[in-house]
């Protein structure tokens, strides 16, 4: 199989759809190596091929992120009812255990653990209310919401079952990953 070069609207889409949340203008260009007027010229070009497809871009001053077409806005919030009614997936239980035990938990932290791309999950869990997202310059943070800890009958994850050795037991599994992973 040939090994093409991408162009970089191409690589700009692709970063996009996997970080599945805002990314600013700097960090597209310092990923790719490239300029912030290379992105810019590229994001134009990636927004002009996106025009008869189901996604488009959203777009402010400083960053960018993949987004549906308005078209589809009504079939999305059918789908998005449905799904809110459903009970949680056990990949949700287990994202959502994750963020109870290991409160302000980055999204690469919630990845690293569990092995897989977690942000459509944690995506689902903000929508039904269950999880909090903060952001400071170049992470985003998930902690248990006020309402999932009302739910659990807690007025802080502390005071759920086993706390601290579950916590000590999810500290010594990433203790053992990191270092499986540097001894490779």
């Amino acid at each position: 199989m040939e090994n093409k070069e991408l162009s970089l609207d191409a690589k700009i889409e692709a970063l996009l759809f996997y970080k599945g949340e805002p990314v600013s203008l700097k960090e597209i260009s310092k990923a790719f190596g490239v300029t912030e007027d290379d992105v810019k010229n590229s994001v134009s070009i990636l927004k002009e091929k996106l025009t008869e497809r189901g996604l488009t871009l959203v777009i402010n001053e400083k960053e960018i992120m993949l987004g549906t077409t308005p078209e589809l806005s009504s079939f999305f919030e059918e789908l998005r009812k449905e799904e809110l009614s459903k009970e949680l997936s056990r990949a949700s239980l287990e994202t959502l255990s994750i963020i109870l035990y290991k409160e302000n938990v980055s999204r690469a932290d919630i990845d690293y653990i569990r092995g897989v791309n977690s942000g459509f999950i944690l995506r689902n869990l903000q929508i039904r209310g269950l999880i909090d997202k903060s952001t400071d310059s170049r992470n985003s943070f998930y902690r248990p919401s006020l309402e999932l800890l009302s739910y659990l009958g807690v007025s802080s994850a502390a005071e759920l079952p086993d706390y601290e050795n579950i916590v000590n037991s999810l500290k010594q599994k990433v203790d053992q990953l990191s270092n499986e992973n540097t001894e490779i």
